[in-house]
């Protein structure tokens, strides 16, 4: 199962678990070891950082949050926002508090991916990305631990085919990936500056790849930090934001009950972009008018989406008014009434 033949809340729900739970078999297998050292091996040159403690501790930062981080899941609307938000952020030097993210531990799943060309030229995509808040106690830090996974079977992904050129005279190793695919991570400091990543090259001799045509590409070699630290930092803060909305979508009975059995977490939630305008124009006269403008409190919001199922979106803070209106702001009072 995937996103490709989901297009509603209760869909993207049972595609989100499913997905879930292949990558949480995944992680369990002899493969998913194998291909992390291999892929450490070929990114960091310590040799402290092949150890097997060392090797532990990453699968447990990659996978883990797999099963038991907070699910989201990006409504393609938003994919936009976010990649623009992403290719404009700049936190080199900047220094974020503790509360940052909104979970310790989270996995958030993208329907459309967000493909990033990274400093050397070449396009892969983004289809899902894991955070987990980690304090090393060598070192004393505390920081959040980012990591980017690519669709395995994106159509359109050329990271994607060069991998499949890779293992095509090897079939029993391509059915050994998950449906995502490890690909980067980043760290992003709690209560220290954020450093600039030193992987941009002075010149780029090698000719770049081309996103596909009407996809949203993050250019890694513009950018003072890592294209997959910024998705997910502009997620986090977007996510929390009037523009966005959060719905909670129902699981049909069955995915609920697979989820229970592997003790994961199905609380999915999706993040969509908040409707500006009427579903449909009103008819006549408004019989009341607001001539002030005041602030509604967060609360939620019952809907029923087309499969008939009742669902909740959280509806955040923000001022109801006509434009230019005074703005009423009193003091709040509690009354101890017996």
């Amino acid at each position: 199962m995937s996103f490709r033949a989901e297009k509603t809340l209760a869909g993207y729900a049972r595609a989100a678990v499913d997905l879930r739970l292949r990558m949480t078999e995944y992680s369990r297998g002899w493969f998913a070891a194998q291909y992390l050292r291999a892929w450490l091996e070929s990114r960091v040159n310590d040799n402290n950082a092949h150890s097997a403690t060392v090797l532990d501790a990453f699968s447990r930062i990659a996978h883990q949050p797999w099963r038991d981080g907070e699910p989201y899941v990006l409504a393609p609307a938003m994919t936009a926002i976010i990649a623009a938000a992403a290719q404009a952020l700049d936190l080199a030097g900047d220094t974020i508090g503790n509360d940052t993210a909104p979970s310790h531990a989270g996995v958030l799943l993208l329907p459309e991916p967000i493909y990033e060309r990274g400093v050397h030229g070449q396009v892969t995509s983004i289809g899902a990305i894991t955070w987990a808040k980690v304090h090393n106690r060598d070192s004393g830090r505390t920081g959040w631990w980012i990591t980017g996974w690519a669709d395995r079977d994106d159509p359109l992904d050329p990271a994607a085919a060069r991998r499949r050129d890779q293992v095509a005279e090897a079939p029993h190793l391509a059915a050994q990936f998950g449906p995502y695919v490890l690909t980067t991570f980043a760290e992003i400091p709690i209560g220290a500056p954020i450093p600039t990543h030193d992987d941009l090259p002075n010149t780029v001799d090698a000719d770049w790849e081309s996103a596909p045509d009407g996809r949203f590409c993050v250019d890694e070699s513009t950018m003072r930090m890592r294209a997959v630290a910024a998705i997910c930092y502009a997620f986090w803060r977007i996510q929390e934001q009037p523009i966005a909305t959060v719905a909670n979508p129902p699981l049909d009975r069955p995915a609920r009950r697979r989820a229970l059995r592997a003790s994961l977490r199905h609380d999915t939630r999706v993040v969509m972009l908040r409707r500006t305008k009427p579903a449909a124009e009103p008819t006549g006269e408004a019989k009341w008018h607001y001539r002030v403008r005041f602030i509604v409190r967060g609360h939620w919001r019952r809907l029923v989406n087309t499969d008939g199922q009742p669902y909740r979106i959280w509806i955040h803070s923000h001022i109801k008014g006509p434009d230019g209106a005074p703005l009423l702001l009193g003091e709040t009072v509690s009354v101890l009434a017996r």
